[in-house]
C-alpha cells in the first residue's frame, strides 16, 4: 500500500531508475537501430527536455510530480526512435542493386506503418504496399529494402500524402524502374481522439508513377495486387 502510494510500480521509481539509467546510451545508436542507417545527425535532447517541461506546466500538471518527473527524459529518447528518419536519407536504404533480369513487378504487401501527424502529433497507424516494375536492365533491391523505405520515411513528422509520394519518388531516382506504386491505408488518431472524433475511418493514399501511371491496365493489375482485390472488383 505504502509503496503504491509513494509512486512505486509499473510506472514508479523503480521503473524510472531503470530508465534514467537507459540515457547513456548514444542517441545516435538509438536512431541506427530503428532505422538501419548510421545517422547525419541527432535531436537536441536539451531543448526536447525543456519543451516537455513546459507543455507539462502549460496543461496545468505538476512537471516535478513522481510520474511525470522523468518524461521529459523520456520523451526526448523516445524522439531518436520516432522521429530518427529526420537524420537518414531515404535513398541510401535503397542502394544495394543486384542484376537479375527480372521484368515484372515486385511488391511487398501489408508493411506495418506508424508515424506523427505534423498538425497535432498524434499517430496514424495502418499499413503499406510498395510494389516496382524494374528497369530495363532487370535490376531489383532487396525485399527487406522497401520495408526499411517505409520505415525510415515513416519517423518523422508526415502528412499521409507526402509519405506517399516520398516513398515512390526515391524508388523512382535510385532504382530507376519502369514503374512504382505506392498505397497506404492508414487510421489517423488526429480523427479518433478529437475533431470529428470518427474511429475506424480509413485513409488511403496512393502514388503511381512511369507505367503504372500510363498504362491503366497495368496500374489495375499492380492496384488489384496490393489491396487483394480482382481487377474491376467493388
Amino acid at each position: 500500500m505504502g509503496r503504491e502510494r509513494d509512486g512505486a510500480g509499473a510506472h514508479g521509481p523503480e521503473t524510472e531508475s531503470l530508465e534514467e539509467a537507459g540515457s547513456s546510451e548514444p542517441a545516435a545508436d538509438r536512431v541506427r537501430l530503428v532505422t538501419g542507417m548510421p545517422p547525419a545527425g541527432t535531436s537536441d535532447h536539451d531543448k526536447i527536455r525543456r519543451g516537455v517541461r513546459l507543455l507539462i506546466e502549460g496543461m496545468g500538471d505538476d512537471p516535478d510530480r513522481p510520474g511525470v518527473r522523468a518524461t521529459p527524459e523520456r520523451v526526448a529518447r523516445m524522439f531518436d526512435e520516432v522521429y530518427g528518419g529526420l537524420h537518414v536519407d531515404p535513398r541510401d536504404v535503397v542502394d544495394v542493386v543486384f542484376e537479375e533480369g527480372h521484368d515484372e513487378l515486385v511488391l511487398v504487401r501489408d508493411i506495418p506503418v506508424a508515424s506523427m501527424c505534423e498538425h497535432h502529433m498524434v499517430p496514424f497507424i495502418g499499413r503499406a504496399h510498395v510494389g516496382y516494375i524494374p528497369n530495363t536492365r532487370g535490376q531489383v533491391t532487396g525485399l527487406s529494402k522497401l520495408a526499411r523505405l517505409v520505415d525510415v520515411v515513416s519517423r518523422r513528422p508526415n502528412l499521409q500524402e507526402r509519405m506517399t509520394a516520398t516513398i515512390a519518388d526515391t524508388l523512382e531516382e535510385v532504382l530507376e524502374p519502369r514503374g512504382v506504386i505506392v498505397i497506404i491505408e492508414a487510421e489517423h488518431l488526429c480523427m479518433t481522439m478529437r475533431g470529428v472524433r470518427k474511429p475506424g475511418s480509413v485513409t488511403v493514399t496512393s502514388a503511381v508513377r512511369g507505367r503504372m501511371r500510363d498504362d491503366p491496365r497495368t496500374r489495375s493489375e499492380a492496384m488489384a495486387l496490393a489491396t487483394g482485390r480482382s481487377p474491376g472488383a467493388r
